[in-house]
């Protein structure tokens, strides 16, 4: 199960590997997830996230279909993959100050945490969330699971609910801060990218660079690192939220 790039990961290494992918996927996940997923072989089977738990389905699935379970982020295998991010970051940059992550259900910001104790112990690892969909921040500074229903934000990617059983303590131990940023915030940045540095990503992967542009995150006299990470978002919707957030309003900054 998968907002879309996890999906399409496995839906790929199902094709390199002859082994057919059963992908679990929100019905109102962007278009453009759903086709490539479908694109690389895989069977997509569509839920309402209002409606369905999505863990529950793919588990019900898997045992119906004696299928093998690919969690998007709360298994160790998982999270050590997703940490080659920081660990490539880190053999090729100097010490950081400070390295931003974007956060929905952990593995990433789990992974990247655990790559910075190695490489850098002293650099500052912050995970950002959008600021509807802030229950990993809540949970980090109460020191307890919390959660979120389906919540409303332009960051399709960290609409999980909750951290997993493998991510939450990693996050409570390796990560230094959780911060969250609004979607106006969110989409100026994305904006800012794809204009000025000419990075196509997607509303999630521009976290990270939303908490350092907005000022969530201060970064004058400090070196620090951004992971941007998924660029899969569908044209059209992107040029409505940049219409819709003031494509003028991001240019200024």
């Amino acid at each position: 199960y998968s907002s879309g790039n996890h999906a399409q990961a496995v839906a790929l290494a199902g094709r390199l590997l002859g082994v057919d992918a059963t992908i679990v996927m929100p019905e109102n996940a962007p278009q453009v997830k759903l086709d490539a997923t479908r694109g690389y072989g895989a069977e997509v089977v569509e839920y309402d996230p209002a409606e369905t738990v999505r863990e529950e389905l793919g588990r019900r699935l898997a045992e119906e279909r004696g299928l093998t379970l690919v969690p998007p982020y709360d298994h160790p295998d998982v999270v050590a993959g997703q940490g080659t991010v920081g660990d490539e970051l880190f053999r090729q940059v100097e010490d950081l100050d400070a390295l931003l992550v974007c956060c929905g259900g952990g593995g990433l910001l789990s992974g990247c945490a655990l790559a910075a104790r190695h490489h850098a112990p002293d650099c500052t690892v912050i995970g950002v969330e959008p600021d509807a969909g802030d229950d990993a921040t809540r949970s980090f500074h109460s020191g307890e699971l919390q959660t979120v229903e389906d919540p409303d934000t332009v960051a399709d990617g960290a609409r999980t609910p909750y951290l997993g059983d493998v991510t939450f303590p990693l996050v409570l131990e390796h990560a230094d801060d959780m911060v969250t940023v609004s979607d106006a915030a969110l989409v100026r940045a994305m904006h800012r990218l794809w204009e000025r540095m000419k990075i196509v990503v997607e509303p999630t992967g521009a976290l990270g660079a939303a908490a350092l542009l907005d000022g969530a995150v201060p970064g004058r006299n400090r070196r620090i690192g951004v992971v941007v990470s998924g660029g899969n978002v569908d044209l059209e919707r992107a040029t409505d939220l940049f219409a819709e957030y003031g494509g003028a309003s991001a240019r200024s900054q």
